[in-house]
């Protein structure tokens, strides 16, 4: 079952295009561009939404790629994923990045990312002597196979 909450969303631009998942079982809804932008082979560009969001305390926004744009035009967030905190209330950007050969072409209301609510967990951060021992140890990047 899938738990509902509410978030208040504000457009700054009046092309900006409320959220929305495209099926019932979605994680994701789709965030939408406000510009029209070319995004050259290598270019980085932060996009506008035209959105602000006010999310619950003990939540986070997630901010990540759309699987097709990075499928087909190897295009895709810079920071994956990127994280809005609840006492963040300022424009929402999507920072794209074109890893691919051709020009990426961007319009006014084409989906560019998907927003994905979370629970947040604050550790609280206990200084030891000893980590408990697993079998894994140390072992770093490339530890545990292929």
């Amino acid at each position: 079952m899938i738990t509902m909450q509410s978030v208040n969303i504000k457009k700054l631009d009046e092309k900006a295009i409320i959220p929305e998942y495209q099926t019932s079982g979605a994680a994701g809804f789709d965030l939408c561009s406000i510009i029209n932008y070319c995004l050259h082979p290598g270019e980085m560009k932060l996009i506008p939404t035209g959105l602000a969001i006010e999310i619950q305390e003990g939540t986070e926004l997630q901010i990540r790629p759309r699987s097709g744009m990075a499928k087909k035009y190897k295009v895709t967030l810079m920071n994956a994923p990127g994280t809005l905190d609840s006492d963040y209330r300022g424009p929402i950007g999507v920072l794209l990045v074109n890893h691919g050969p051709d020009d990426f072409i961007i319009n006014i209301g084409d989906r560019i990312a998907q927003g994905i609510l979370g629970p947040v967990y604050q550790a609280v951060f206990n200084v030891v002597e000893e980590l408990s021992e697993t079998n894994r140890g140390a072992g770093g990047y490339g530890s545990t196979g292929k």
